[in-house]
């Protein structure tokens, strides 16, 4: 952690705590803190709206909002806010605990797939500081302890909360005068004895000088192992997408194998001679399903009324959290290398063999190997552990004018410090350095103490360690804000309204800064065997001023067919600066218009339409061009195909292939199924503008069904200059969608640059030998639309001996669309699965829970249900979406291999319908003591298997998707909780 950083840590802790002691001062009157009942299920006369800057309790505003409670809260038996969120319907999935490859060390929401940086997370409806460059919140932050409900709100925001909220915002809101203790130990294991976590939370209040004054500490620590997939049934071996052959899929393998345009080849298990390729590698058993992690949290807030007419308050949080990602070892992924003659464990016989392979290039002194690929298990498996630290202060008061006008003022800031320390990397440039040897003790340049590499053979722990090296990567972010709003009534009503006309006015300013700096092994390409890319350093920021107003005017009430009449209306201005060369400016205007009109008591029909914008974030502002992984299990150019089409095969020519390799047909597709992409931010991009509506009916039948809730809400959300960049799927059509004699020259074809060496798309890119791959450029050129349907029901009822809960949230999502350009394909992602569909988003989802409410005991079961999905290619214009009759399905038959599903069918084209259940029991021992305990996966639901490569690397993991069904099985939560 950095000086300043350290500095301003101190001070930020220093203002939280001493408001906190300042309140102490006087003496605590602790009573028992009553939580507030479950918003959405406790209270069949409250539906929970918000979504408005108007503070007026009687009004209620039209979007929809999904609330989560403290009983359900209590009842999910999580460790932190991002699995809370997760199994709301109409959610998808996004970084998490489990996802492994791809995670950042942070958990993120994505409000109906349309991306992380495209909704808000607030705290108390307040923003905090985000996480990364990209402008999302870390939820390891949130203090799940004192969270009384999270609402969820459906459709744009930006109104009301500014920029960034498209889809919705989720806001976390904490229990208010929270008086008393209360402390919660929570110990969870799976049934088969690992991934054991631990979380305990401790929250102290008090009211204080007859109740005019309240201050709130928090302190969190939450702790979990991993869990491997090697120790599942479902993981322990890479299935093939393609063939179900469970065994090694990736060409970095043991032993040696080299690639070039003679042909593929590995040495044997003697070590005397290179064979034809025969042994991949299974780096399943090392990578794990759930990541480790270890959290400490702390959140403070305090107010005081200093009269009658003011109240200062302020809230600061600060957290540590350590998460860690474990993959397969490192190694020398497709570097090229030069070979003395004279090196000793170069045998006679290797090097005649060698210099008849084309495309390897022998001296009398030196053999060119142009791709070498060699797993060093030697070495262990690859870890990135991600350090972050993060505070966030806030202060303010609220002013009351009058009775029915008051003023409130606040400013905060926050920082955020990432990170990230890679180890168990293969230096490249040492394995250089390791070769240039003549003798097995010394090499030609002794640097660092170099030991030269046996490269044919075993490597020795000698020589492992001077292979091995680790980087660091530091990540920043800032958040400064003032904000004040104006709210209240004009004093008058509609003619035929009771309710006075309320308002809200106000101001905001907010200024953003990230900064990378990585450090000097991280900033060579290539250098760090596997890492996926060079990482430069990124510093950019800007600053909005915004001026915003809102309205809500009750226009009838109390009349026949009129029960309620109201009309809303908002708009906010926005002025944008950034942080670069000229100082670019561009402003934004949005606006909402709604209402609501409830013709009786019982039945109240609701809508709003708004225009939302989303300012590009500082990443995709100021990224640096580098050459990354990106997701591909195909290639036009691999196998036999242009060995009979001309036109193939000199766009594969064109693309840097070597015409052998073309002709040989032995181009194959992305090791592992990633392939090279280039790409990096654009300090151009505009801010994305989008139409969003929402209409539902609210039915309360307190007569005919008392105690009964039912919401139904349809929204639509059309996102028009979407910064995106395409698909891999949409850069190979933009090429090969329809192969002419001119496609060769064309740029579509010519942008798409291949290894040198063996033609593939993939391959470690160096300085000396760049491999681009797949040109990926952001712009403003895409289009997202999505549009579906909420529906909640909610019903209790009392029958004397128990008391029963029914609970239902159900999502139906028509379509969700990503077009990156004009020209583009219009790709709907909604129930299907690949590469180019990240992370699964069904047609249908729902929950639902049954509780039975005895004297003391609560015996809850929760259903999650998600409807069946299908791969993508198996979609009825698979040719558009860039499939072909011969690869738009994929394996489909019995698993063979040395996997224990060998000899099970399995269709990986298709998944279905799936459901789990949790069985939770509560427990009142005593008034004050209270232990809940919960068995999750009920029935032990086995993941769906559809191969290992088939997605994205971050969901698609250990032959399933591990962050939508469960790969790890029944286990089991106790928690004891203490209060009073």
């Amino acid at each position: 952690m950095t000086n300043n950083f350290k500095k301003t840590a101190r001070f930020g802790l220093g203002v939280s705590a001493a408001s906190i002691a300042l309140s102490m001062v006087a003496t605590p009157a602790f009573a028992q803190g009553t939580p507030p009942a479950d918003a959405a299920a406790s209270d069949s006369d409250v539906i929970v709206v918000t979504g408005s800057l108007i503070r007026n309790p009687n009004l209620t505003a039209s979007s929809p909002v999904a609330s989560v409670g403290e009983n359900e809260i209590s009842l999910r038996q999580t460790t932190n806010a991002e699995q809370l969120i997760r199994n709301i319907p109409g959610v998808v999935p996004s970084l998490g605990a489990n996802v492994n490859n791809g995670n950042n060390g942070t958990s993120q929401v994505d409000l109906r797939g349309l991306g992380e940086q495209r909704n808000i997370v607030l705290l108390d409806g307040k923003r905090i500081i985000p996480a990364d460059s990209d402008g999302a919140v870390d939820l390891n932050n949130i203090p799940v302890a004192l969270v009384s409900r999270v609402d969820v709100l459906t459709g744009g925001a930006s109104t009301t909360y500014g920029a960034d909220a498209i889809s919705g915002v989720v806001n976390f809101v904490t229990r208010a005068d929270f008086s008393g203790m209360d402390l919660q130990v929570q110990n969870g294991i799976t049934e088969k004895g690992d991934g054991h976590n631990i979380r305990v939370d401790m929250t102290v209040g008090a009211n204080f000088d007859d109740g005019r004054g309240n201050a709130v500490l928090s302190l969190g620590y939450q702790q979990s192992d991993p869990i491997y997939q090697g120790d599942r049934d479902s993981g322990i071996f890479g299935i093939s997408t393609t063939t179900g052959v469970a065994s090694g899929s990736s060409f970095t393998s043991t032993p040696t194998a080299i690639s070039a345009s003679g042909g593929d080849f590995q040495i044997n298990p003697a070590g005397t001679a290179f064979v034809p390729f025969y042994q991949g590698f299974n780096f399943n058993p090392y990578n794990i399903y759930s990541t480790p992690f270890e959290r400490f949290n702390m959140y403070g807030a305090a107010r005081y009324e200093v009269s009658d007419s003011i109240e200062v308050y302020s809230r600061g949080m600060f957290s540590k959290n350590k998460v860690s990602t474990i993959v397969a070892p490192s190694g020398i992924f497709g570097v090229g290398y030069d070979i003395p003659r004279t090196n000793p464990y170069l045998t006679p016989a290797l090097q005649t063999q060698l210099c008849t392979i084309g495309g390897i290039t022998c001296t009398p002194t030196t053999i060119t190997i142009p791709a070498v690929y060699r797993r060093t298990v030697e070495i262990g498996p690859r870890v990135s552990e991600y350090v972050t630290q993060q505070f966030d202060i806030n202060v303010g008061a609220k002013f009351n004018i009058t009775d029915t006008l008051s003023f409130d003022l606040y400013g905060s800031h926050g920082e955020s410090e990432n990170q990230q320390t890679q180890s168990g990397y293969v230096l490249n440039s040492r394995v250089q350095q390791a070769l240039n040897a003549t003798n097995t003790t010394s090499c030609v340049n002794t640097a660092n103490s170099c030991v030269p590499l046996n490269l044919f053979g075993t490597i020795t722990p000698a020589q492992a360690a001077f292979l091995n090296g680790s980087s660091t990567i530091t990540n920043k972010t800032e958040l400064s804000q003032v904000h004040g709003v104006l709210s209240g009534d004009f004093g008058f009503t509609s003619p035929a309204a009771s309710d006075p006309i309320a308002f809200a006015a106000g101001a905001e300013y907010r200024n953003y800064v990230a900064k990378r700096i990585p450090d000097i092994l991280a900033l060579v390409p290539g250098e760090l065997g596997g890492a996926g890319g060079a990482v430069l350093p990124l510093s950019g920021g800007y600053d909005v001023r915004e001026a915003f107003g809102e309205i809500i005017a009750p226009l009838v009430s109390d009349k026949p067919f009129f029960h309620e009449l109201t009309a809303e209306a908002g708009v906010r201005y926005s002025k944008y600066k950034v942080d670069a060369a000229g100082s670019p400016k561009f402003s934004a205007t949005t606006w909402k218009v709604g209402g609501t009109w409830a013709p009786v008591e019982d039945f109240k029909i609701r809508g709003n339409y708004q225009r939302a914008v989303r300012a590009p974030s500082i990443s995709e502002l100021f990224a640096p061009v580098v050459t990354s992984l990106t997701n591909l299990n195909r290639d036009p150019c691999a196998g036999a195909a242009p060995t009979t089409n001309a036109n193939l095969a000199a766009i594969c020519r064109a693309q840097g292939a070597p015409a052998a390799s073309v002709a040989a047909g032995s181009i194959q597709t992305p090791s592992a199924g990633q392939a090279n992409y280039t790409g990096g931010g654009n300090p151009n991009l505009q801010p994305e503008k989008a139409n969003t509506y929402t209409i539902g009916v609210v039915l309360q039948p307190r007569e005919f069904l008392p105690n009964f809730t039912m919401t139904v809400d349809y929204y639509n959300i059309d996102i028009k200059n979407a910064i995106t960049r395409a698909t891999p799927d949409d850069v190979l059509n933009a090429c090969f969608g329809n192969i002419t004699a001119a496609s060769a020259t064309s740029a579509a074809c010519t942008g798409i640059r291949r290894n040198v060496a063996n033609g593939r798309l993939s391959g470690t890119s160096t300085a000396a030998n760049p491999i681009p791959g797949l040109p990926s450029p952001r712009t403003n050129l895409g289009r997202l639309k999505t549009d579906g349907i909420d529906l909640a029901l909610n019903y209790t009822y009392d029958f004397d001996v128990v008391k029963l809960g029914l609970n239902f949230q159900g999502n139906w999502t028509h379509k969700n669309v990503f077009q990156a350009s004009s020209t583009a394909y219009a790709r709907d992602c909604v129930g299907y699965y690949s590469a180019n569909c990240e992370s699964i988003q069904p047609e249908y989802s729902f929950t639902q829970r049954t509780t039975l409410s005895f004297d003391s005991v609560d015996v809850s079961l929760f259903w999650r249900w998600i409807d069946k999905v299908e791969y993508e290619g198996s979609a009825s214009d698979f040719v558009a979406r860039g499939f072909t009759a011969a690869n738009r399905r994929i394996f489909s038959g019995t698993v063979t291999g040395p996997s224990p599903l060998a000899g099970n069918s399995y269709d990986f084209n298709r998944i279905k319908a799936y459901s789990l259940f949790d069985l939770t029991t509560r427990v009142n021992v005593t008034d004050n003591v209270e232990v809940t305990m919960a068995a999750i996966n009920l029935f032990n639901k086995k993941p769906p298997i559809v191969g290992s490569t088939t997605g994205s690397t971050a969901f698609n993991s250990g032959n399933t998707y591990p962050s939508t069904y469960d790969a790890i099985g029944r286990r089991y939560s106790v928690t004891a909780r203490l209060k009073f």
